[in-house]
């Protein structure tokens, strides 16, 4: 019996030996290319209409956004292309602007996105602006430190809009494209 097994062993070790494998290839990572796709968050404002009414200067609201994305040299330095997406929601019964400014480490302004907006009923408005290939210059997003949101009302400060929790909601997400290697 135990002559049986040794016999098995020593078969099965011939058959390893001998068996049909390939010489491994490990310089394969040079030829590898990773770009994966992130995505984020960037803001997200709601201003109710009662807030609104109580300002009296035509601007209601600016506030500067720290991206800290935008400031890591891992992202500026390997970034392809992106896409932010905004979409502005007016349920007030005042015309509105919003300003987007894309400012630098000095407050220098490199880009600007502006929505005008009628009073509502209006629809969701939703905008994607493109960056990277044949769109808006990568430098943007490679040097932007700080975005300034600025809100205007074109209309009184005493109206009021039917729908219940009349607001303005701002909200933005972006998707990059990385290269990892």
């Amino acid at each position: 019996m135990k002559r049986l097994q040794n016999c098995l062993l020593c078969t099965l070790f011939i058959f390893l030996l001998f068996s049909c494998s390939e010489k491994q290839d490990f310089n394969q990572y040079q030829d590898l290319s990773i770009t994966p796709t992130l995505e984020t968050s960037i803001f997200f404002v709601k201003v109710q209409e009662s807030l609104i009414n109580r300002v009296v200067d035509v601007s209601f609201f600016t506030q500067d956004f720290n991206f800290d994305a935008f400031e890591e040299a891992f992202f500026s330095e390997r970034v392809l292309e992106g896409v932010i997406t905004y979409e502005l929601e007016n349920t007030t019964d005042k015309p509105i602007q919003i300003e987007i400014e894309f400012l630098d480490e000095d407050g220098l302004l490199l880009d600007t996105e502006l929505f005008v907006m009628p009073a509502a009923p209006t629809a969701t408005l939703i905008r994607e602006v493109a960056y990277g290939n044949a769109a808006k210059s990568l430098d943007i997003l490679r040097n932007t430190t700080n975005l300034r949101l600025n809100a205007a009302n074109f209309g009184d400060n005493v109206s009021t809009s039917g729908i219940p929790d009349a607001s303005i909601v701002l909200k933005s997400s972006a998707q990059f494209m990385l290269r990892l290697k």
